[in-house]
């Protein structure tokens, strides 16, 4: 599976934004897919993830309630609706995809190349 990201940009706090990363081949219905994020000088950090069936996701409690991630496996597509940004989710996001793994980034095995989110004051 090859992933590739995209919508990132720069922002003021409080703006929304939607990342998307789009799958090729034909078994993105078998992969859970998953949203990570590494903040400046930071480690690599879970944000959400979505099973394969797109019937259960997955939260950090930093972006609960905010954040929505959604999958279009007809289109093999995967989002990351991401409303109120604050200045601390600046950061480099990645998606992710494995038939296995769902908060843990080691567990993944197919990742894209990230997307630079950044959210002014």
């Amino acid at each position: 599976v090859q992933l590739q990201a995209s919508g990132g940009g720069l922002v003021q706090a409080g703006d929304s934004l939607r990342l998307s990363c789009a799958a090729s081949g034909r078994t993105f219905s078998s992969y859970n897919m998953g949203w990570f994020r590494q903040p400046p000088g930071k480690e690599r950090e879970f944000v959400a993830a979505v099973i394969w069936s797109g019937g259960t996701k997955y939260y950090s409690d930093s972006v609960k309630g905010r954040f929505t991630i959604s999958r279009d496996n007809a289109k093999n597509t995967v989002y990351l609706q991401m409303n109120s940004l604050k200045p601390e989710d600046t950061a480099v996001y990645y998606c992710a995809a494995d038939t296995v793994a769902i908060k843990v980034a080691a567990g993944y095995r197919f990742w894209g190349q990230g997307t630079l989110v950044t959210v002014s004051s």
